[in-house]
């Protein structure tokens, strides 16, 4: 690679990284990541705090172990208190010196009808009181079923399906992994559409500003747009790196000391297992540079042809409709991803960023396809190149109005 087109990415890189813009996004990026992580601990923390002392009055003699079981489970420290003529009156002044949060009232209407009296210091979501009444009533049923029987157990709790596949045309993801494709699937999307239009607006800004007819002097069209695209580009795989390397040691190290701080946050622990691994990074960038390259040269295009920003806002609309297809469809592929219509649309080199890297990171994309997409992305790469790159050495110099597809097309054949 030619010293020029050296000089070109550095000056892209340098401006860029240096810019107040990037380091506020760049921190704004795991802090971001560290709240969406904390914020609802803290609230379940908060909610656990205030409730976590549960005391059961049990009328009936038979549903307590049950419903303590329950109440266990979804994280309430659950203690029996005797019956009596006082007991809620003794219960309410615990209730209000804040020695408990609340107290259930078990009796023969549970188990008729699984009802219950609570009684806490304020009005539980609901969402809490939903959780307290399939408590109640899966009980209730188990008292009057015989709910010793591991069988009846099971029932109660849900049952399972077993699937079995005989083709591989109804594959889906399980939680985890639809997690994972999803998130990544709109932040290649995010990512692509940010750093291929920052190419776009810097081509208009030395357009506008005439600053282009120097640069031009000293060096080809082409190593000129070459610079731009690998310049941004690099700047935007230097702030993945950092949001990567920053949710690496968030989750690594931030976690096990927030659990070892306080316990409350337990739940933290299962968050563990919607990471991605390093397999997951790299799909990401595989495809992030690939899509990248590919709409970095559509707009780099763009902003060559046009003169002013209300121009270029017009005149990318069709690009944009290309990114927009696949994130259309993305649901629809991460739901069904050996369908037909899924393979055949991440296989299209222009959708394959994003509907392939969803289907590969769920793990349900065999290889060939992998590859043969990457190879369709890197095929489709040279082509825009080719194309781009005769448009820009003609329109970057050109002014006036916008011009129409013959005009294009003529610069193409001309170039």
């Amino acid at each position: 690679m030619s010293g020029v087109v050296w000089a070109v990415i550095r000056r892209e890189y340098l401006q860029r990284v240096r810019s107040r813009w990037f380091v506020i996004a760049t921190v704004a990026g795991p802090l971001l990541m560290l709240g969406l992580i904390l914020v609802p601990a803290l609230i379940a923390s908060r909610g656990q705090e205030a409730d976590r002392q549960l005391a059961v009055v049990d009328r009936t003699g038979v549903l307590y172990e049950r419903v303590a079981e329950g109440l266990e489970r979804a994280g309430y420290t659950v203690e029996r208190a005797d019956d009596g003529t006082d007991v809620e009156a003794t219960l309410a002044a615990r209730i209000e010196s804040d020695e408990i949060g609340g107290f259930l009232v078990l009796d023969q209407a549970t188990i008729d009808r699984g009802h219950a009296r609570l009684t806490a210091t304020s009005r539980p979501s609901i969402v809490r009181q939903v959780a307290f009444q399939q408590i109640l009533v899966q009980a209730a049923l188990e008292a009057r079923l015989g709910g010793s029987d591991p069988g009846v157990r099971a029932l109660l709790d849900g049952g399972d399906l077993e699937v079995s596949v005989v083709s591989d045309g109804g594959v889906g993801f399980d939680d985890a992994a639809f997690l994972a494709s999803y998130i990544g699937a709109f932040l290649l999307y995010m990512t692509i559409l940010l750093y291929a239009v920052s190419v776009m607006r810097s081509v208009l800004e030395e357009k506008s500003n005439r600053v282009v007819e120097v640069v031009i002097s000293s060096m080809r069209p082409f190593q000129l747009m070459l610079g731009k695209i690998l310049g941004v580009g690099a700047v935007g795989l230097t702030q993945l790196l950092i949001w990567a390397l920053s949710g690496a040691l968030i989750v690594g190290a931030g976690i096990p000391a927030l659990l070892a701080a306080n316990p409350q946050f337990a739940a933290l622990s299962e968050f563990r297992q919607f990471l991605p691994g390093i397999g997951y990074a790299g799909l990401f960038a595989v495809f992030f540079v690939g899509g990248y390259f590919m709409y970095s040269g559509l707009y780099a295009a763009v902003g060559a042809m046009c003169n002013t920003d209300e121009e270029a806002q017009q005149a990318q609309f069709p690009v944009i409709m290309l990114l927009m297809v696949p994130i259309v469809f993305v649901t629809q592929v991460i739901n069904e991803p050996n369908a037909g219509l899924s393979v055949g649309l991440s296989l299209v080199p222009f959708f394959s960023p994003i509907l392939m890297f969803a289907r590969a990171a769920g793990g349900a994309a065999p290889l060939w396809q992998v590859g043969l997409s990457v190879l369709g992305m890197a095929v489709t790469v040279v082509v825009i190149a080719w194309v781009a790159g005769r448009i820009y050495k003609v329109g970057i110099l050109m002014a006036g109005k916008r011009p129409t597809l013959p005009e294009l097309w003529r610069w193409v054949r001309e170039a």
